[in-house]
């Protein structure tokens, strides 16, 4: 970072949340090399670290608490590609959040 810059902070407003990809494995388990052209983005299914979260979104009036919290690793789908100080992230609703791996 260049002297004097200062890193960008992001909030995600209401049930959204920023997900940053974790890398995608190039190899399986049994140790099978997994090429380009079959790891590429095939599936709308991705896993990321939850980076941020809003703080809910209201429903008839009571704020509905949020599921996910900064540090989760979650499956997800959908989502708002982002660019952040160069860094790659996501904007997701929570609804699109299909899981959190443990």
């Amino acid at each position: 970072m260049a002297k004097g810059s200062k890193k960008t902070s992001i909030i995600p407003l209401g049930d959204r949340v920023l997900v940053r990809l974790l890398p995608r494995e190039e190899k399986t388990a049994s140790g099978i090399i997994i090429p380009d052209t079959v790891s590429g983005d095939r599936s709308d299914n991705r896993r990321g670290t939850v980076m941020a979260v809003g703080e809910g979104k209201y429903d008839d009036g009571v704020k509905v608490p949020m599921h996910v919290k900064g540090g989760d690793e979650v499956l997800f789908q959908w989502g708002e590609k982002v660019e952040i100080d160069g860094d790659e992230y996501y904007v997701v609703s929570e609804s699109n959040i299909l899981a959190i791996i443990k």
